[in-house]
């Protein structure tokens, strides 16, 4: 069976963060499956949170990018609520493919991800293959 993993970059209150995804509390780390059942994998504590940026009103720090990146190496795709500045960043320099839930609420972004796994999982085989 095909799995994804995939990443969700938490508030304290559990739900996905407003803030840039940098600046997630915690990451939940989910399998979601092709028959679209998913279970919690791990939670882990954003360890690039402490970057400070290199200045206040630049945003999508390259150094923060990196570090997420490498503490979510396993990960296959970084779900989000909204649109952030490293998403292009994400796409075009990373393994990752990043996904807009356009929701807060945890349970109904997994739902969405896996209503759109087919597509996800096209775009991840298509980011192995290049």
């Amino acid at each position: 069976m095909r799995v994804l993993r995939v990443a969700f970059g938490l508030n304290k209150n559990n739900g996905l963060t407003e803030e840039h995804y940098g600046e997630s509390d915690k990451f939940a780390i989910y399998e979601v499956r092709e028959d679209g059942s998913y279970r919690l994998i791990e939670y882990r504590d954003n360890n690039a949170k402490g970057i400070q940026e290199e200045h206040e009103k630049y945003h999508g720090d390259p150094r923060k990018f990196k570090a997420v990146i490498e503490q979510l190496s396993d990960v296959n795709v970084l779900a989000r609520f909204i649109m952030g500045p490293n998403l292009l960043r994400i796409k075009r320099q990373s393994d990752k493919v990043p996904f807009l839930t356009r929701t807060r609420d945890l349970n109904l972004a997994l739902k969405r991800v896996a209503e759109n796994f087919e597509e996800l999982w096209k775009q991840v085989y298509d980011k192995k293959s290049n």
